[in-house]
Order: C-alpha cells, then structure tokens, then sequence
C-alpha cells in the first residue's frame, strides 16, 4: 500500500528526494532533505535575513556595527581611518611643557 501524500520531495533542483521528514527553510519556507536544509546547502536567496554577521576589525579587533544598507567593507574601511586605536601612522598626542618646580 503506497501513500502518495506522505513526505515531500526535496527543494533543491540537483536532489528532489522523497524524504518522510522534510525540513523546512525557515527563510525561503520550501521544503528540503537533511543534506540540504541548511542556508548554504540550498544556497538560499534569503540568507541574508537571517544570517547576520558582525565584521571585527583586523587592527584593534572590536567588532564595527553596520546598518542594514551598508556594506561592511566600506564602514570597517571607514572606522580603520577614523576610529581605530591600533591604525599605522597614528601618533600618540605627547604632552609637552614645563612642569612647574615644586
């Protein structure tokens, strides 16, 4: 006896195995197998909205927040120039002056 409406066919166009127990994208909302469920395996379109990664600095290591719209090359190229404890060529403020004699 088949069952015909029992499991779903795999999402991705190189598999579409018949599997029992389908994962759902919870991104792109298809169904796939277990090889193929995650972002990258199926290579969703929609990755973005949910896999959000902080840039880290390669200088001071802190990590650089950016907004939805930016690009985290140019902000962390920007904080590298402006903010950057640990940027090359920044000099220290040395202060100078007489100290007045106690």
């Amino acid at each position: 006896m088949e069952f015909p409406d029992l499991g779903k066919h795999c999402a991705e166009e190189t598999c579409k195995q018949l599997d029992f127990l389908p994962l759902k994208c919870d991104v792109c909302e298809q169904d796939f197998c277990k090889d193929h469920f995650t972002y990258a395996a199926h290579k969703c379109p929609f990755a973005y909205k949910k896999d959000v990664q902080v840039p880290v600095c390669p200088l001071c290591n802190r990590p650089i927040p950016v907004k939805k719209g930016e690009i985290p090359d140019v902000v962390v190229g920007e904080h590298m120039d402006r903010d950057c404890r640990c940027r090359p060529g920044k000099k220290e403020k040395v202060r100078t002056g007489s100290l007045s004699a106690l």
